[in-house]
């Protein structure tokens, strides 16, 4: 009885091998000789995945879903949604929170810095993910959405926070620019 058991054990680590070198075959294709953190990415998608699915699983549990979002909600989460997003990829005081997967290249302006992204695997992932705002932008709406869906009073207060921070931003732009015109 052991006999088969080994075979099978054999055969599956056939296939087992046959996937990676197909795995390793694509990466290789996909990449042309760049060093890219597909494994890392995988596993950041896989952690978006689990997020996503299992916020579901309780948001359809403990309420039934809007037919859709209030446009108010909508742009109040899409204002905040960029400026939480635009603080953690860029903020120089933030950069505490980039630190262990970047490298400071230097000031970008108005409280912002330039920064590279360093490691390799998962570690280069997850610094490609945290300086662009755009990536970024992905994972807080997901966050602010099922916010809005399990405690939308709470999380209205915080989107209007990043809101009005977004205006106060758009205001001392505004007010620089008038004092260098009337210079």
């Amino acid at each position: 009885m052991q006999t088969p058991t080994v075979d099978r054990d054999h055969g599956s680590t056939r296939v087992v091998d046959g996937v990676r070198e197909c795995v390793e075959r694509e990466q290789e294709e996909h990449s042309q000789g760049e060093e890219r953190p597909l494994g890392g990415y995988a596993v950041l998608l896989a952690t978006y995945l689990t997020m996503v699915l299992s916020l579901g699983f309780v948001v359809r549990r403990r309420r039934k879903l809007p037919g859709r979002p209030a446009a108010a909600d909508l742009a109040l989460v899409a204002v905040a949604t960029h400026k939480v997003a635009r603080m953690l990829s860029k903020d120089s005081v933030l950069a505490t929170v980039r630190m262990p997967f970047t490298r400071f290249e230097g000031p970008a302006g108005l409280g912002e810095v330039n920064e590279s992204v360093r490691g390799s695997g998962l570690r280069h992932a997850v610094g490609e993910l945290l300086t662009c705002p755009f990536c970024l932008a992905q994972w807080v709406a997901t966050g602010f959405t099922f916010g809005m869906l399990l405690a939308p009073r709470a999380t209205r207060q915080v989107a209007s926070v990043f809101c009005a921070v977004t205006a106060s931003d758009y205001l001392q732009l505004a007010y620089a620019a008038a004092e260098k015109k009337a210079e």
